[in-house]
């Protein structure tokens, strides 16, 4: 059965996708199309702030493209070692707090240590911060993009934690997406299954699909990465087939058998 999964696939040089590899092992033919491009923004501003580790509490993540911001600033060999000998100690003194497992082990890439990674959403985290962090406390470094949601910043605001947010990447859509998707529906058909990985792709995708799907849009079982991405689905009227339990490729993998068992079962 092929299953059509709108997602950047994972760096190359970290061998095959995981995605793939575990729906590979379902029996499911799953194919990857880029939805999103990202433009990295106040580099400069971001590595100032983490040079002053004295300043905040700890650090909050909410997506696998703040640490790439970070990653980019340590390319450049002053920055590098200033991290390696002595910033990146400081840090580790501190929470470094996220939301997954996909950005728990790019926080360890980097040297740090993270917390919160079963929490899988931002609601979850924040209770998840909340529970650790006194009010009134030094404020949170919370690196992020330009459409991230409220929620977290608002849980904490409520609870009286201090967070400060920086903007470090800006979300647009993918150049080759229109052509990518037009490409895969000629060539490999209608999908049993198309997952998307987040509200943005359910923006910039969701009419593509439509259009080419036709009349059999119908037959198709749409699955969410997560409960924020379902939420963006129902918004638009796409009715949910299944949502992952948490954001990995077992837990999704498991979601579509079960969704698509019902269907052929």
């Amino acid at each position: 059965m092929k299953v059509l999964l709108l997602k950047d696939p994972k760096d190359k040089d970290s061998g095959p996708d995981p995605y793939i590899q575990e729906l590979g092992l379902y029996g499911f033919e799953a194919t990857l199309i880029p939805v999103l491009s990202f433009e990295f923004i106040s580099l400069e501003s971001l590595f100032e702030k983490l040079s002053c580790p004295e300043c905040y509490g700890g650090l909050v993540f909410t997506s696998p493209r703040a640490l790439e911001a970070i990653k980019i600033c340590l390319k450049e060999n002053s920055k590098n070692e200033a991290w390696s000998k002595s910033l990146k100690q400081r840090w580790n003194t501190k929470p470094a707090y996220v939301v997954g497992k996909a950005t728990a082990s790019l926080v360890e890439e980097i040297g740090l240590t993270p917390q919160g990674e079963k929490s899988g959403n931002a609601e979850k985290l924040a209770e998840y911060i909340c529970s650790r962090e006194k009010p009134n406390s030094s404020a949170l470094l919370f690196p992020c993009g330009a459409l991230k949601r409220e929620v977290l910043p608002t849980v904490l605001r409520e609870k009286g934690i201090p967070l400060e947010s920086l903007t470090v990447y800006q979300t647009t859509q993918h150049t080759d997406l229109q052509e990518s998707l037009s490409s895969y529906f000629s060539q490999q058909g209608i999908p049993a299954s198309v997952v998307f990985f987040s509200p943005s792709g359910v923006k910039f995708c969701l009419r593509h699909i439509q259009k080419l799907s036709g009349d059999f849009i119908n037959h198709i079982k749409f699955c969410a990465i997560g409960p924020t991405t379902a939420e963006a689905m129902e918004a638009a009227g796409i009715p949910v087939s299944c949502t992952a339990e948490s954001p990995t490729p077992q837990d999704l993998a498991a979601g579509l058998q079960k969704a698509l068992c019902l269907q052929n079962c």
